[in-house]
């Protein structure tokens, strides 16, 4: 298998389970059998992939304005799409559509950041920060170390 064959089946996989606990959580968001959940999932990640980047650039004055709130919205936006597309899932609200979009986001954020897996924004390494480099200074210029 693929290296990037294994990384897509990785986050399909962290997705689904994102918006399976969404599916729990939040009241307005269900489906009828698993291979609908996981359609509603493949085709939620088709849409993050190629519609997202599109819909944040024409939204742009609105993400500035709103300090990247209305990235939230657009989330709930291809979420509710989602519900509409897929037979055997349903997204009934806007509003369960807004929530879930939240707890699928904070899912997929931290699953995606504790096995590595993407692009992942956040990430967590223990141990000692490493020491400052050696700086040699020929003592020519204005130089303020603090």
């Amino acid at each position: 298998m693929s290296a990037k064959l294994k990384e897509f089946l990785q986050r399909w996989l962290i997705n689904t389970a994102a918006v399976l606990v969404a599916a729990y959580i939040v009241p307005g968001i269900h489906y009828d059998t698993r291979t609908a959940l996981v359609a509603a999932t493949l085709v939620l990640g088709i849409l993050n992939a190629v519609l997202r980047p599109l819909l944040l650039l024409i939204s742009l004055p609105v993400l500035v304005l709103t300090l990247g709130l209305f990235f939230f919205v657009i989330n709930a936006l291809l979420l509710y799409f989602v519900g509409q597309v897929v037979k055997g899932f349903h997204v009934d609200t806007f509003w369960s559509a807004f929530w879930g979009g939240l707890i699928i986001s904070f899912i997929s954020l931290v699953l995606n950041s504790l096995t590595g897996s993407g692009n992942a924004r956040v990430r967590v390494q223990r141990g000692v920060a490493p020491p400052p480099p050696n700086r040699h200074d020929d003592g020519g210029g204005p130089i303020i170390d603090v």
